[in-house]
């Protein structure tokens, strides 16, 4: 029997070595989730840690727990102020344009693998969801980003579109497994999972922010385990009553991310350590399940599929879903190219396996190598497409203060930066001379990558960034101020 101090040490090392190899990632623009799932391969049974694993049940309970945070820390990054603008597009996407990727995926697999019709759109739900984060990953480390609406449209359809293939794959296992089951029953089971997820997510959110604010806890220490039981409640009891658990987490998440609330850094910041810790996790245990002598037979059939994933059924219903919006031809490219497949359909690959279907192990390995097909060659190609189509633009270093402000629920303020444009009327001013709001305080200016504390007297430059503390009114009005532009100048 193995100790545990040996179960220990493999594992610590494992986590150890992937921390380490998301440096590459970063100086070598690979995405994270290939470097992960090399490392899990590499320790597996036809490796050289000869690691045997091969529980798809464990797997599947692992991933939808790892699904279930990595969605959370999403949310709480979404900002709302971003993606209302893109809200319409990015719910077509995430629902209509699964929804057509799975059918046409379907189809093609029907006539190429000889599979079944309901076969062929079970493998088509598990590989119609993208994943932004590798793709995000690879822009940041090559310091590239995509202009206007397009990065809020990607991270809003990568956040919300989970739902809908997990709701798709989870229904035609229901179907396969019991024949006399009418297909139109997924219908009245879709309406009832997506309002029922959409309403216990806005109520689990609101709740979540109360609780939040007037526990009071004794320990500090304590909020990051409330939090967490919080989330998984919410995922759990919305399950209960028959709701879309994952979409109930994604929206209470946005809601909780938009709302201030006690310890709120310090809990986004555990919320990402979190999901990267479940993503390691997930893609490492996805890694030892996989048998790399099973996937070299289907490189044929699995490169046919990706390549028309790729090049024919993401375009179509890209194309389709963005029809009626002012997104030009090389954005709607863009959203196309960006389709990046990645853990979750692994991870849904691991349900026809844990049901037990007849054709399990062929989809499983034939979705692991369209993920890896996917995160190789579109994950990689990202920043030089962008650049192609010219819808790049440069990234912008947030600047990293030497303080932070916490929210406690005892002061209706903010800590925001204000950037002072090139033509401001508040240029070769001093601060006493700005009219600043009396609600609102500069504690600290950036200037030449230098910070100093101001007073009354400092005078103004182009290209200060001011921190302000202030409430949301006070806010505005300094906005108001440093942002009007000088008399004779145009604007």
């Amino acid at each position: 029997m193995i100790s545990i101090e040996h179960v220990l040490f493999v594992g610590a090392l494992l986590l150890f070595i992937s921390v380490m190899a998301s440096k590459a990632s970063d100086r070598f623009g690979v995405p994270a989730l290939l470097l992960f799932l090399g490392i899990g391969m590499l320790a597996g049974s036809e490796g050289i840690g000869k690691i045997y694993f091969n529980d798809p049940w464990l797997a599947k309970s692992l991933g939808v727990l790892a699904l279930i945070f990595i969605l959370y820390s999403g949310g709480l990054d979404t900002s709302w102020k971003d993606i209302r603008h893109v809200l319409a597009p990015g719910v077509a996407l995430a629902t209509v344009g699964v929804l057509l990727t799975a059918v046409f995926v379907g189809i093609f697999a029907v006539y190429m693998l000889k599979f079944s019709p309901l076969e062929g759109a079970l493998l088509g739900a598990i590989v119609s969801s993208t994943d932004a984060a590798a793709i995000f990953s690879v822009l940041k480390s090559k310091r590239v980003s995509l202009r206007g609406k397009l990065r809020p449209l990607l991270e809003l359809e990568s956040g919300s579109n989970d739902p809908m293939a997990v709701f798709l794959t989870l229904g035609l296992i229901q179907l396969l497994s019991n024949p006399t089951l009418p297909v139109l029953h997924l219908i009245p089971t879709f309406i009832l999972e997506f309002a029922v997820g959409l309403v216990m997510g806005y109520l689990c959110g609101k709740g979540i922010v109360i609780i939040t604010n007037r526990i009071k806890l004794a320990y500090e220490g304590l909020y990051p385990v409330l939090m967490i039981a919080m989330v998984i409640l919410v995922y759990a009891v919305t399950a209960f009553f028959k709701g879309n658990g994952f979409l109930s987490v994604y929206i209470a998440s946005v809601i909780v991310g938009n709302s201030n609330f006690i310890h709120k850094k310090t809990l986004m910041k555990f919320h990402e350590g979190l999901a990267w810790l479940m993503q390691i996790a997930m893609f490492l245990a996805l890694g030892l399940l996989v048998f790399p002598s099973k996937i070299v037979p289907v490189v044929g059939i699995g490169l046919l599929i990706a390549l028309f994933l790729m090049f024919i059924a993401r375009p179509v219903s890209v194309f389709l879903c963005l029809a009626f919006s002012k997104l030009t031809v090389r954005e709607k490219t863009m959203v196309s190219w960006v389709g990046l497949r990645g853990a979750v359909p692994i991870i849904l690959a691991t349900f026809p396996l844990s049901a037990g279907l007849p054709k399990a192990d062929l989809i499983f390995n034939i979705v692991f190598f369209i993920s890896l097909t996917s995160v190789l060659f579109q994950g990689t190609s990202v920043p030089f497409v962008s650049r192609l189509l010219k819808v790049d633009a440069p990234v912008k270093d947030k600047p990293l203060y030497p303080l932070e402000f916490e929210y406690t629920g005892k002061i209706n303020a903010t800590l925001e930066d204000i950037i002072v444009p090139y033509h401001s009327e508040a240029v070769g001013k001093s601060i006493v001379k700005l009219g600043v709001p009396t609600g609102a305080l500069i504690v600290l200016v950036s200037r030449d990558d230098q910070f100093f504390i101001p007073n009354g007297a400092t005078i103004i430059k182009e290209g200060d960034v001011l921190l302000v503390l202030a409430n949301k009114q006070d806010l505005q009005r300094l906005y108001g101020v440093v942002n009007r532009v000088k008399s004779g100048v145009a604007a």
